[in-house]
């Protein structure tokens, strides 16, 4: 199966899910469970780093906590066939639990002839939390499962490229009893780094991110004004929902739109930062920093009385950026990870319950083609 690589363009599937590059005898499906049982011995730890059980080992103010998909994962996200994941799009359910949103998502499935693979790919996967103590990881409850009891894809995508190679998670959120995910309409991925969409658009869950609903009224055409919002983040602050918005791949300047919380669903209702003025026209909508961003996350920090965003730069290392408002002004960079720590990382996901001078964050090593639970402590 050719299917994408955040950081490295197109590869065999067992090439680029490093996890999964097992033998037939050390991995069994039990019928009808979907459960993948194997022995964590025979997984690599990730190559060139140290660290127990295969984890890396930081110095710093960023510390690694636990892996939470994959074999090594106490989570055991292989009984739910997810053996390698990315990303992990975390917000807020408004009752008492964390949703995860991960992408492109491998486990063990019938041979496809077509794609001349056995990987069960799906382009996204949902688990929930409501685990508060986060020092030992994130205790994931609860998955989003199909009729065979694995985590099932969210929104579907018939993975030809050129038309559709994957429909992709990028933000969430709730407002009242309904769950938001904004996803990208991939058409192809390209070189390192780059790749192209469709659009992007809204899908919404009236059942706690079980079953969604595409809303086709939202999307965004990769195009114009709204090319620069085809991934990004949302948060809420006094009645809006703001949307932080960068052009498809890595590297893209950062835009801002807000629409008031129960509007969300309707584009003419969204108002776009013009670097003065809140206007109606996505084409009038300007950076509101300097500087490229990739996979980013954006929350209100209590401890820091800032806005605080998370990315990685061009050099693969996690940075933070700090401001007193959504419009900014915001910070330079300061790098968290640094990439000849944690090689092939993407994507910086802020838990909503950080609290303290604790912010714990999701981060994928593409490696090994899963995600990792980080801690950082913030210096006011």
């Amino acid at each position: 199966m050719a299917v994408h690589t955040r950081n490295g363009g197109y590869r065999r599937a067992s090439a680029r899910i490093g996890v999964l590059a097992l033998t037939c005898a050390a991995v069994t499906v039990v019928p009808f469970a979907g459960t993948v049982a194997a022995n964590p011995n025979a997984i690599n730890p990730i190559p060139g780093l140290n660290g127990v059980n295969g984890l890396p080992e930081l110095r710093g103010r960023t510390q690694v906590v636990a892996q939470q998909t994959g074999m090594l994962s106490t989570n055991r996200t292989q009984d739910m066939n997810v053996l390698g994941t990315d990303l992990g799009v975390m917000w807020d359910n408004g009752r008492g639990q964390v949703l995860t949103a991960f992408g492109d998502t491998a486990g063990l499935g019938l041979p496809n002839l077509l794609s001349g693979s056995i990987w069960a790919w799906r382009s996204s996967a949902l688990f929930r939390s409501s685990d508060r103590n986060l020092t030992d990881g994130m205790t994931f409850d609860s998955a989003a499962r199909d009729f065979f009891g694995q985590a099932k894809e969210l929104v579907p995508s018939p993975k030809i490229p050129f038309v559709e190679i994957s429909r992709i998670p990028t933000a969430g959120i709730a407002v009242g009893d309904t769950q938001f995910l904004s996803l990208m309409s991939v058409k192809n991925w390209g070189q390192a780094g780059s790749w192209e969409t469709n659009f992007s658009g809204l899908a919404f869950s009236h059942d706690n991110g079980e079953n969604w609903t595409v809303a086709p009224q939202t999307e965004r055409p990769s195009v114009g004004g709204n090319r620069n919002f085809q991934m990004g983040a949302f948060v809420r602050q006094g009645g809006f929902v703001y949307q932080y918005g960068t052009p498809p791949g890595r590297g893209g300047l950062v835009h801002l739109a807000r629409v008031p919380e129960l509007q969300m669903l309707d584009l003419a209702a969204y108002e776009y930062w013009d670097g003065g003025a809140w206007v109606r026209d996505v084409n009038a909508a300007r950076p509101v920093m300097a500087g490229g961003a990739a996979e980013l996350s954006v929350q209100w920090n209590d401890y820091l009385g800032q806005f605080v965003l998370l990315t990685t730069d061009g050099h693969n290392s996690v940075v933070m950026r700090r401001a007193p408002s959504p419009t900014g002004p915001w910070s330079a960079p300061e790098v968290v990870v640094d990439t000849r720590e944690l090689p092939t990382a993407y994507g910086a996901y802020i838990h909503p319950w950080s609290s303290g001078p604790d912010l714990y964050f999701l981060t994928t090593v593409h490696q090994n083609y899963n995600v990792l639970l980080l801690r950082t402590t913030l210096h006011p």
